[in-house]
């Protein structure tokens, strides 16, 4: 009898099923690392997520050739930037978003080429989370100024490492999440090895635990950084939330409407004074575009704004759009004084590309007509912005310039005993984008042990202490005036006075890492060479 056999082509289409699920374990775990990194950032506290997503992409990254790398890394980018930038659509349709989320992944894509060149090296975690930074250091400038969002440091606010940003910024905090997290993957994957070799590579093991503990006892021997007492007495602020008529882009068609619930929330602020309901403020912060018509060129403005000042009786700052007759428009913070009127300004000076002015304008059109919103670009200022309020040095950042580490240092170094950044997030209605940009704001109070206050014209508003706690906030789209006693201090954290020392130091590691790998991997293309020469 002739025996019974399983046909060939099942066969085969069984060995090509398989060699096609083998071939997407990888870019689905890149996808999936990706997914994971989005899912540790804010609103979700978990943070803890962060280094699970690290060892995920060391999982995919490790050993292979950076051609590979690249692609990978790229899809680690989609994974990770799609969810968390969706907002950028909002209201002017996918095009946009897809458009930035792509160019955003090509700087993660090219990590993930050197992370993939770097992971051949020995305690290659260390030189992993150093191209890890360096990339975000790249992202961070290039093009048109940068774009940081998305910095692994600002998904950390509620995190054990958070300590480590007063000691090197965004960038030693962002370096200790990552190094931790392919550690992690490299040691379980060397534990693993004893059970097909029988052996414990204890070299490689110890250098694997020395990447995630290392990380977690330096945030904790960090923590006396991380202090809330007052060094220079306190001061009681109020942050105003006036809201907004709609959502939306047309918000800024609603501006006298907006101006008068900044000021109507102000004089209702006074008269809860006056009752002995809260505490008298010091001094109080309206938002970004809190009024959009100009109290230099607009009669009826200056009468709002001014009449509010007088009724609350303290020094105010009012977030404005300046029009002068020729030139850009400015993005301008004003002192406001009772009785006496305007009398210090602040521009900004990193303004949003696409968003307050657009480059290259006439290529983008053919692609978005929604840049003819934007029909007149701001420009940037260029002094420090630093106000004395009521005998406190208040350093100001206005909304997105609070995603850049220069931005919000010089305003310390500049004698800021507080920060303040005004916001409008009126633009992204309800999405997590408010609170992704609390979390940075939480990370500034800790890296450079000052309050922050968030005035924010539709929310979230919030005050913070030098520690990111959070002691006051609003809800969104809801009036509100937050008033807080709040401590001023005027040490300088290690992050504060070594400023861009840390980043490139860590990137000198990065390019060496790398260096080093391309130096051995020609090295070992001449070894294979010799021998058919």
């Amino acid at each position: 009898m002739t025996p019974l056999a399983v046909p060939g082509p099942p066969e085969q289409g069984e060995t090509r099923r398989g060699r096609w699920l083998r071939r997407l374990v990888r870019p689905g775990t890149a996808l999936l690392s990706g997914a994971v990194l989005f899912l540790s950032f804010p609103p979700r506290p978990l943070w803890w997520l962060a280094p699970l997503a690290f060892a995920l992409l060391g999982r995919t990254l490790r050993g292979r050739r950076p051609r590979a790398g690249f692609g990978l890394g790229f899809l680690t980018g989609l994974g990770f930037l799609l969810p968390l930038l969706v907002w950028t659509g909002e209201e002017v349709g996918p095009g946009p978003w897809l458009a930035l989320v792509a160019v955003e992944s090509l700087f993660v894509a090219a990590t993930g080429l050197g992370v993939a060149l770097v992971t051949r090296l020995p305690a290659w975690p260390l030189w992993a989370a150093a191209v890890w930074v360096l990339g975000e250091g790249l992202r961070a400038r290039v093009p048109f100024g940068g774009f940081p969002w998305g910095k692994i440091a600002f998904g950390q606010a509620d995190g054990v490492f958070l300590p480590l940003s007063a000691v090197g910024g965004t960038p030693v905090l962002g370096f200790a999440v990552a190094l931790c997290g392919f550690g992690l993957y490299e040691a379980v994957r060397v534990a693993r090895q004893r059970r097909t070799t029988g052996r414990l590579p204890r070299g490689p093991l110890a250098a694997a635990a020395l990447s995630v503990l290392v990380p977690v006892t330096g945030a904790a021997a960090a923590l006396p950084l991380v202090s809330t007492a007052p060094e220079d007495g306190t001061a009681t602020v109020a942050a105003i939330q006036g809201n907004v008529p709609r959502l939306g882009l047309d918000f800024n068609a609603q501006r006298r409407a907006v101006l008068d619930n900044h000021a109507r929330r102000t004089e209702q602020l006074a008269a809860d004074v006056a009752a002995g309901e809260v505490a008298r403020p010091d001094f109080v912060l309206w938002p970004e575009n809190s009024s959009d018509l100009d109290p230099y060129r607009n009669p009826d403005a200056r009468a709002v704004i001014d009449r509010a000042v007088q009724a609350v009786g303290v020094p105010t700052v009012v977030g404005a759009v300046l029009t002068p007759e020729t030139g850009r428009l400015r993005n301008t913070l004003v002192q406001w004084e009772p009785g006496r009127g305007p009398v210090a300004t602040y521009d900004k000076r990193h303004v949003q590309p696409f968003g307050e002015y657009i480059p290259m304008r006439s290529v983008v059109r053919l692609f978005n007509e929604d840049v003819d919103r934007v029909s007149r670009d701001f420009g940037p200022g260029t002094k420090v912005g630093v106000f004395d309020l009521a005998g406190t040095r208040v350093g100001l950042a206005t909304c997105y310039e609070a995603a850049f580490d220069w931005a919000v240092r010089d305003t310390v170094t500049h004698g800021a005993r507080l920060i303040s950044v005004p916001s409008n997030n009126a633009t992204f209605g309800r999405t997590e984008m408010t609170y992704q940009q609390l979390a940075m704001d939480r990370v500034r109070a800790v890296e450079h042990s000052r309050t922050v206050v968030v005035p924010v014209t539709s929310g979230v508003s919030a005050i913070i202490l030098p520690d990111g706690t959070v002691v006051r906030q609003s809800r969104l789209f809801t009036p509100d005036a937050l008033v807080a006693e709040v401590p001023l201090r005027s040490s300088l954290t290690p992050a504060t006075r070594l400023g861009v020392l840390p980043e490139a130091a860590l990137a000198a590691v990065a390019l060496g890492g790398l260096g080093w790998a391309a130096v051995s991997v020609r090295a070992a293309r001449r070894g294979r060479a010799a021998p058919n020469e």
